[in-house]
């Protein structure tokens, strides 16, 4: 696990989200704007008399990849100093946790569907995202449903999360998703078959967070009892799960 230091939280990325393992030809034009909205530098476009976006707002139903993606931009700006939050857990903390991040080069917001109906947090946001634009820093946030339609309820942090790129995660085909569970599985050193692959996909939750998460316990699994992952082994290791 990749750990991030800028602040005294417990905050993990998992080292195999990369843009390399996420599978799906359809958000290859998201990934390509992402890259570019890293790459570029905000004080550089100032200096030519461009007005780049600080913020990129990505959008798309549970499961689709929004994490993944930002976990990838985490790990594809490397050499930047990025931190990487989700508003699940900062939602257990005060608003403090937000003073001094605007010194980042590129703040990353999960799920910001969760304070929809905060409204300190929301001011927290919309006011972090102001000293961002003043330091020339960048946001990337996700949430489940487009700006107009997320219930946030301070106007004026609706207002910026359109300001900048906004972008939809398209659901994975089930190829796709067949394609991203056998490189996940690879990377770890593990071999699914095509079979295997669609058994899990018939069988268990076809969101590629649960089903990652499934791949987690299999793995897991096999080392433990030193079997290979066959259909009659992800039967037994998901009893309650496989009709």
């Amino acid at each position: 696990m990749k750990q991030i230091s800028q602040l005294a939280l417990s905050v993990q990325l998992p080292d195999d989200e990369t843009f390399d393992s996420f599978k799906s030809m359809a958000n290859q034009g998201v990934v390509a704007q992402l890259k570019a909205f890293i790459e570029t530098s905000n004080n550089e476009e100032h200096h030519r008399g461009i007005v780049a976006p600080h913020g990129f707002y990505l959008f798309g139903l549970s499961g689709v990849g929004k994490s993944h993606l930002l976990h990838a931009s985490s790990s594809y700006a490397a050499t930047l100093n990025l931190l990487c939050l989700s508003f699940s857990e900062l939602t257990h903390l005060s608003v403090e946790v937000l003073d001094g991040l605007e010194h980042i080069d590129v703040i990353c917001l999960d799920d910001i569907h969760i304070i929809a109906g905060d409204k300190q947090w929301q001011q927290a946001v919309f006011d972090l995202y102001n000293r961002l634009v003043e330091q020339n820093k960048k946001m990337i946030i996700t949430g489940d449903q487009s700006v107009q339609q997320l219930a946030i309820t301070l106007p004026d942090l609706v207002s910026r999360l359109s300001w900048g790129f906004v972008e939809q995660v398209k659901v994975l085909s089930d190829d796709e998703k067949s394609t991203a569970l056998q490189y996940r599985a690879q990377q770890r050193g593990l071999l699914l078959s095509n079979e295997v692959v669609k058994f899990l996909l018939n069988r268990l939750s076809r969101d590629m967070g649960s089903l990652i998460e499934s791949l987690d316990i299999l793995d897991k699994a096999s080392i433990i009892e030193q079997r290979k992952i066959t259909i009659p082994f992800i039967k037994e290791t998901f009893p309650d799960k496989i009709f």
